[in-house]
């Protein structure tokens, strides 16, 4: 059993989602320690035990310690069992996109495609939006073989979420590495700008913000397109999210904002593309929180990887650490923000 220090680097949920993908995909039984330690409620919270019940259900997995609050779980994977559709309800306004994070690597690799509705918190903080999602992190994974499309049917907000989303994954036999020293031209940025059971101009303000502020800055980036879009809709608990894409020549970079009260909506549009323009200015392939999320997939390439990343965070060096522990041998090399993967050559 290999044994994963929770409390390693960030110490948060990353550390369990990662181990327990990989524990199923690679069929090693893994055992985490001290989670969330340094957290100010330590252990399992209830989104991460429905992370931990659902990788039981996909792959028969034996489990001991999953309950609230507990900071010791010890995971056994048998054979991933396919299933063609799972409904999952977090129950709280739990994050819909670290979910999937937790799900995906195992979904690629299924036999069938698979429709998961999944329910819980589409626009919520300590999380990418639902739009970076779909907008940034699925088109990046596209690229290396991944077929992975999410619908939103409901936003969900704190505290109530009650958000539902669609995912449906096709089946991969293996991934492609990722080869991008940078990012390469900005074609176009898009705004996303949504507004939940609030009136129509927050929406409309967050995005003429977001708008303005773009087209002062598009004149540094060889004048790309802008497009901009906004949506209201009914929710659960009223919120406001802003989401920032901007597509490159060799990949995609974004950011997001949430509304709070109190809030403008202008702030909330500004702070999204103050974020992007930072990603944008360093050149890098990915921006900082899609750094550590194409590890996982990289490692399980079938080949070499290599990019930039606009920072070294503690994510990115938590997750380059339970992913070397759970393969069992040194698979990066990092030199200043460039990452060099050798992937295992996982395949379906």
């Amino acid at each position: 059993m290999i044994t994963i220090d929770g409390s390693y680097g960030e110490g948060g949920g990353q550390i369990l989602r990662t181990s327990l993908a990989l524990s199923a995909l690679l069929g090693k039984s893994v055992r985490i320690i001290n989670i969330r330690k340094g957290r100010p409620t330590p252990g399992l919270k209830h989104q991460h035990l429905k992370s931990v019940e659902i990788m039981r259900e996909l792959c028969n997995a034996e489990v001991k310690g999953a309950r609230l609050g507990s900071t010791v779980v010890e995971f056994f994977p048998r054979n991933i069992i396919p299933k063609n559709r799972l409904r999952i309800d977090i129950g709280t306004a739990g994050s819909i996109t670290l979910l999937i994070q937790t799900i995906l690597p195992v979904l690629v690799f299924y036999p069938t495609m698979v429709e998961v509705e999944i329910v819980g918190g589409t626009d919520v903080r300590w999380s990418p939006t639902i739009d970076y999602l779909r907008y940034v992190t699925l088109k990046n994974l596209e690229r290396i073989g991944v077929k992975a499309y999410v619908s939103v049917e409901r936003r969900g907000f704190y505290p109530k979420g009650g958000g539902k989303v669609k995912l449906v994954v096709e089946p991969s036999k293996f991934l492609s590495p990722f080869v991008a020293i940078d990012r390469g031209h900005v074609k176009k940025v898009n705004v996303y700008s949504v507004a939940g059971s609030l009136p129509k101009h927050v929406a409309i303000r967050q995005m003429e913000s977001a708008l303005n502020t773009l087209k002062y800055e598009s004149k540094n980036y060889d004048n790309f397109e802008l497009f901009g879009s906004y949506e209201v809709v009914n929710s659960h608990s009223r919120g406001s999210s802003c989401t920032v894409v901007a597509s490159c020549e060799k990949s995609f970079l974004g950011a997001d904002s949430l509304g709070e009260l109190g809030k403008p909506a202008e702030k909330v549009g500004l702070e999204a593309v103050e974020k992007l323009l930072n990603s944008l200015s360093t050149g890098a392939t990915f921006d900082r929180f899609m750094s550590d999320q194409i590890l996982v997939f990289a490692s399980l390439a079938d080949g070499n990887s290599e990019f930039s990343v606009e920072e070294l965070t503690g994510h990115v060096k938590t997750n380059i650490y339970v992913i070397e522990k759970l393969v069992e041998r040194k698979i990066f090399e990092v030199e200043d923000k460039r990452v060099k993967v050798r992937g295992i050559g996982f395949k379906a």
